[in-house]
């Protein structure tokens, strides 16, 4: 004979299925949320609740409370109740008056407000201050950049690039090429500290500079390998020598699709005649001010990063000694760079952009 409270019946759909997997695995759920929703999910599976229990540590009890309440509400069962606590304190009046200086004034001797310097102004807290800020998403001490391209073609050269990245053409290599200028060879002017428990990794402020190389990069697209060469100095020679590299390490039954800014070193007569007479050779030049469009700009990004930054080199021969066991590493262990939206996509988002920022509201 069945004793104690009948258990409550359970049944998914298939989009509560995939909601609950989401919030069980989701790292930004709270630790609370996915365990409810492990419970559910270890229900569905036909489960007794001392059996879930046994597997999650907890009681019966517990299991069998997130059970009833999802089969009453569903999926809004299993969010938290409305806490109770005390009225808001600051008025609608309060909260425009510190919108309205942060987004329309500046401070007296300073650029931007600080929490401190407009909780001062308008007679609220710094913490209450902070708390409208992150409601309406300003952050006054944050800054950014931009550029929008003003060059001729520029739609349909950002068409043709993104083109060739998400629909490479038959029997032809994608490279994006560039050079990165002028790295500097440099040494601290006293020994680093190094990173210890409780305390940071130290360097001196200032440095020995020993000298300068430069860079001359083709990015594979399809495979992310790098075909690198270090010179001394930037030409228009140095670019050609590095092409005869390129045309070296590319099949001879391939056409060579290049990808590169609009730097003069690769617009030089020099390089002209050389590309006269290798007609399997096709250059698309990215728009002035779109070096992002170029995916070796985001592999120099990791090579800053990881390698020069913080690299402590005593001369060139060092630093070009690093570069080289970098772009080695790079092609030890191959992961291309996958580019994800269309050209379409990018414009529109530009379009937005354009828009926001020139829109008066009227």
């Amino acid at each position: 004979m069945r004793t104690g409270r009948p258990k409550a019946e359970l049944m998914l759909t298939m989009e509560e299925q995939q909601t609950l997997e989401q919030w069980a695995r989701r790292p930004k759920t709270t630790q609370a949320m996915a365990r409810r929703a492990r419970f559910v999910l270890a229900c569905a599976e036909g489960k007794t609740n001392d059996v879930v229990a046994a597997e999650f540590d907890t009681t019966g009890q517990t299991v069998g409370r997130w059970r009833r309440r999802f089969v009453e509400r569903r999926l809004d069962g299993l969010l938290d109740a409305p806490r109770p606590g005390t009225s808001r304190r600051t008025s609608d009046a309060e909260v425009e008056r510190v919108l309205a200086r942060t987004l329309e004034t500046t401070p007296q001797a300073a650029t931007h407000w600080s929490r401190r310097a407009m909780a001062r102004v308008c007679g609220l807290r710094q913490r209450t201050v902070s708390r409208i800020w992150r409601a309406f998403g300003l952050q006054p001490h944050r800054t950014e950049t931009f550029k929008l391209s003003t060059a001729p073609l520029c739609i349909d050269k950002v068409r043709d690039i993104v083109g060739l990245y998400l629909n490479p053409p038959d029997k032809a290599l994608v490279l994006c090429v560039d050079e990165k200028a002028q790295i500097q060879a440099l040494d601290r002017t006293q020994p680093l500290l190094p990173m210890r428990p409780g305390q940071v990794e130290r360097r001196t402020h200032d440095s020995r500079r020993h000298g300068t190389t430069s860079l001359f990069a083709a990015l594979n697209v399809k495979t992310g390998r790098v075909i690198g060469q270090l010179h001394q100095r930037q030409r228009a020679r140095k670019f050609r020598k590095f092409l005869d590299t390129i045309e070296a390490n590319v099949p001879a039954r391939l056409d060579v699709q290049l990808i590169l800014d609009n730097y003069g070193t690769h617009k030089t007569a020099l390089i002209r005649r050389w590309l006269l007479k290798r007609p399997r050779f096709h250059l698309h030049f990215t728009p002035t001010s779109a070096s992002w469009l170029n995916l070796v700009e985001r592999w120099f990004a990791l090579l800053t990063e990881k390698q020069l930054r913080r690299g402590v080199h005593r001369s060139t021969q060092a630093l070009r000694t690093a570069i080289r066991a970098y772009i080695t590493h790079t092609n030890e262990q191959l992961k291309p760079f996958v580019w994800t939206k269309t050209a379409d996509e990018i414009l529109a988002s530009v379009a937005r952009f354009c828009h926001r920022i020139s829109d008066s509201g009227h």
